[in-house]
């Protein structure tokens, strides 16, 4: 629904206020099938379709009838343990401390797209290890489909109204209640304008609700500033331009092993540090980088090292 601001401290401009349940199926309060899961299933389920059909075209040197083990014994494993690492590692260490079975409520939310990354990559090489296979082969193969991965995520976060942009005066900035997660200033503004027998439910139990009342929405209109909807610019980088990308190279040109691999952490690396200037900082910068740029810069040093490593194969061309 779009809404005329009146007191978000920007001037004119409808937006959207961000209202969207993270449930498709909800059964009880807090359980039921969410979009963030079905994402994730989706995005594994395309990547065992796409890396079937490499290997039947030959292009991937795993035989088809060993995709589904080596994607779902192996690489669905690496992926959950090293994005959950990486959440906690990267920016949630303390509360990593303090309880440590919150590694394990993933229904919770909290998944790093760069542990990610680095849990498929030891992954792969134990597997390439396990079924004597080439590893950079293997990496080629698997990194086309994931584009189609970190899209489906990024469109999962939007959904959910977490990660979102920094403030903008642009027609499609969005409002996002779960700012008040961590803004208790406008949170309190929130609580003040609310009716007193709504009020009284507490603010999680009213955003817990979808649609919202109202008398909520009029004053979430009010108090909460517009925002880059960065969610679905990092899916447009990262998910869709990367995999036109990569799957051009891999399907289109003959490169030597490796290449692909490379330019998928490099493109990765670049387009997610775009996107960075759109997102609202979760945790301090590092020097003149956002936190996730420069963990960007390390993805950028390993598809450098894959890229010379791909020199040494034998060399193909488009």
């Amino acid at each position: 629904m779009v809404e005329q601001v009146t007191d978000s401290g920007v001037s004119g401009g409808s937006y959207f206020l961000h209202d969207i349940s993270p449930f498709i199926i909800q059964f009880t309060e807090g359980f039921g099938i969410r979009w963030y899961g079905v994402a994730y299933l989706a995005a594994f389920l395309i990547a065992w379709w796409m890396v079937v059909g490499f290997a039947r075209r030959k292009l991937a040197e795993i035989p088809p009838e060993q995709v589904s083990d080596f994607l779902f014994v192996w690489i669905i494993p690496g992926t959950l343990i090293g994005g959950r690492l990486g959440h906690f590692v990267f920016y949630d260490f303390g509360a990593l401390l303090e309880d440590p079975f919150a590694f394990f409520r993933v229904w919770e939310g909290g998944m790093s797209a760069h542990g990610g990354i680095l849990g498929i990559v030891v992954a792969s090489w134990l597997y390439s290890r396990h079924a004597k296979l080439s590893w950079l082969n293997l990496g080629d193969n698997l990194v086309v489909p994931a584009p189609i991965g970190l899209f489906l995520g990024r469109v999962a976060n939007f959904i959910n109204g977490e990660l979102y942009g920094r403030r903008a005066e642009v027609p499609w900035a969005v409002q996002f209640p779960r700012e008040l997660e961590v803004n208790s200033e406008l949170a309190l503004q929130v609580i003040r304008q609310l009716p007193e027998e709504i009020r009284e439910q507490g603010l999680g139990v009213i955003l817990a609700k979808h649609p919202y009342p109202i008398e909520v929405r009029r004053v979430l209109l009010e108090v909460l500033p517009p925002r880059h909807p960065s969610q679905l610019y990092e899916a447009a980088l990262e998910g869709g331009v990367l995999f036109f990308i990569l799957y051009f190279l891999h399907t289109r040109c003959r490169l030597p092993r490796g290449a692909v691999t490379g330019v998928f952490f490099v493109g990765y690396a670049i387009l997610r540090s775009v996107g960075e200037f759109f997102r609202e900082p979760e945790v301090p910068s590092v020097g003149p980088f956002t936190y996730g740029q420069f963990l960007s810069l390390f993805l950028l040093f390993i598809g450098v090292a894959f890229l010379v490593a791909s020199k040494r194969q034998k060399k193909e061309v488009c």
